[in-house]
């Protein structure tokens, strides 16, 4: 069920140029722990084990590890949870996904140095993207300030505003679209401060009011891997491989206020000066947009075996390179009512809608990843990973490959490396029995200036929320079966990801009477439990 104060008409059409900003550069780079139910059970911490089909996807020199061929498909069922600190009415999400189907072919070649020469194919689902929760929070501040702010900030005008937007496909003379839609929908409005024209938002001295939102987001980052890999001596096992991915993004973010005593800008009606006139209003902000594309990277890896008793693995994953379409939609609606002796009865309302289609291209970060594995005695075995993943590194271009700097600048200025720590366990408590399980921890990405709220953020004109996670932790168990060429495996896994959602970006004030001040505007953190059943079936042969 959609929220929001007024009924909205939601417009599907072809928005502007720069559709992509740092923050959409992020998401549509995060992975999740998935893969065969032996990987997961034991939290992915396989770089230097091998031996299985979600070696594919994360260091291909684990399928040269192979001696017989190997063929399987993993399923899961997903419990999806977010919660807002603030509000506990979000609703849970439930869904059976295939998580990864592959087959390896291994071919013995009787040689003294290359033992075995192996190939293998996979699909892997990378990310499923899956959100929703609604909230609502007394304000004190307005979405629709934060927007005059910067369009005064970039001194539009009144004619730049409603030129722009007797076509609501383009902004020809480069006018922010939020700016545009405020504007034609009366949340922001035009006065004189000492001869200067400024714009003004509904909210001011003795305006209360409050906010309500929600987020959904859904889709899939699926890799189809194809990778190639060796045996030397049974010391050294090798692997290449590439990855073309398929990407469908969606998500939906609705905002709106509702304003006690709000400003009425009285220059709509007779050119009198801002004021507040006791009014009543309410307006809602619709955004949806569709990331749709394909990309790929490649992989090299490799697994040393000094002794049968230690393995030592490394692998190296180049950016995925996207090509990507996105399609937006945004809808604005505006009442306000008042009952001022002189406007008895008065109310008028406004809305504005726009939409737009746009190519680009996304290079997600580097990655580099480092493994241990030690067998112990003939029945266990402990492994241990370690990731980095160079998010500052993300670059966004246009579809004619010329680099948007200053999105680039802003993945520089928000974002930093993150570091990816798993361990897992295998116990063989009989020949045909195992049990798993497994710890991962993931930093987050965000530098301390954005958790802080000290730095501002440059988000897409038409949508100024923004959200991102803090650390991401993961704790796995599970089993094996074994019999003669069948193998059947099963896993439990709960991720556990915190984070914050800003309906806007922080405001920052430097006059005389508010020396850095920060109105940090509507911010709510919000927590999202992942609990998943997973089941692989197999065959080796």
């Amino acid at each position: 069920m959609k929220i929001r104060f007024l009924a909205l008409a939601i417009c599907a059409l072809p928005l502007l140029a720069n559709a992509q900003a740092a923050f959409d550069a992020l998401k549509l780079s995060e992975n999740e722990l998935r893969g065969t139910s032996r990987s997961m059970s034991m939290a992915g911490a396989y770089t230097a084990v091998g031996g299985d089909i979600s070696s594919l996807n994360q260091n291909p020199a684990g399928i040269g590890v192979y001696r017989n061929s190997d063929i399987g498909i993993t399923m899961s069922l997903d419990f999806n949870k977010t919660k807002l600190n603030t509000n506990d009415a979000s609703p849970s999400k439930t869904k059976f996904i295939v998580n990864n189907i592959g087959y390896v072919g291994a071919f013995k070649t009787n040689g003294e140095l290359l033992k075995n020469f192996n190939w293998g194919l996979s699909y892997n689902r990378v990310n499923e993207f899956r959100r929703h929760f609604i909230g609502h929070q007394d304000i004190t501040t307005s979405m629709t300030n934060y927007i005059a702010d910067q369009t005064n900030a970039g001194y539009w005008t009144e004619d730049e505003l409603s030129t722009a937007s007797t076509n609501p496909y383009f902004s020809d003379n480069g006018a922010p679209w939020a700016s545009i839609l405020a504007y034609n929908s009366y949340m922001i409005n035009p006065y004189k401060q000492g001869g200067e024209m400024l714009f003004g938002g509904l909210m001011g001295n003795g305006t209360s009011g409050f906010a309500e939102y929600e987020v959904e987001e859904w889709g899939h980052n699926d890799e189809y891997n194809i990778s190639l890999g060796g045996n030397f001596a049974d010391k050294v096992y090798w692997g290449l491989g590439v990855g073309i991915f398929d990407m469908d993004y969606n998500s939906y973010h609705y905002y709106g206020e509702g304003l006690f005593d709000a400003y009425e800008m009285k220059s709509i009606k007779d050119d009198a000066p801002y004021e507040i006139v006791n009014g009543n209003a309410s307006w809602g902000w619709e955004n949806g947009v569709r990331s749709k594309g394909t990309g790929y990277n490649f992989k090299f890896g490799v697994i040393v075996k000094p002794i049968n008793e230690l393995r030592i693995g490394a692998a190296f994953h180049t950016p995925t390179y996207f090509d990507l379409r996105d399609t937006y939609y945004t809808t604005s609606k505006y009442y306000f009512e008042n009952d001022f002796a002189s406007y008895e009865g008065t109310e008028y309302a406004g809305g504005q809608y726009a939409t737009n289609e746009i190519r680009y291209r996304t290079r997600t970060p580097w990655k580099f990843m480092a493994g241990l594995a030690g067998v112990i005695g003939k029945k266990g075995m402990i492994s241990a990973d370690y990731e980095w993943t160079g998010y500052n590194t993300m670059k966004v271009l246009g579809n004619n490959d010329v680099e948007w700097t200053d999105v680039t600048q802003n993945i520089e200025d928000y974002f930093k490396a993150s570091h990816t720590f798993r361990i897992g366990a295998e116990y063989r408590i009989s020949p045909s029995f195992s049990v798993r399980a497994g710890y991962s921890y993931q930093t987050s990405p965000v530098n301390d200036n954005i958790k802080k709220g000290v730095e501002g953020v440059y988000t897409v004109s038409n949508n100024p929320a923004y959200r991102y996670d803090y650390n991401t932790q993961y704790i796995t168990c599970g089993f094996g079966y074994r019999y003669k060429v069948f193998y059947l495996d099963m896993a439990y896994v709960n991720q556990a990801r915190n984070g914050n959602y800003h309906a806007f970006s922080p405001s920052y004030y430097t006059d005389a009477d508010n020396v850095d001040k920060v109105d940090y505007g509507v911010t709510d953190g919000f927590k999202t439990r992942n609990n998943k059943i997973s089941l692989t079936l197999g065959v080796r042969f």
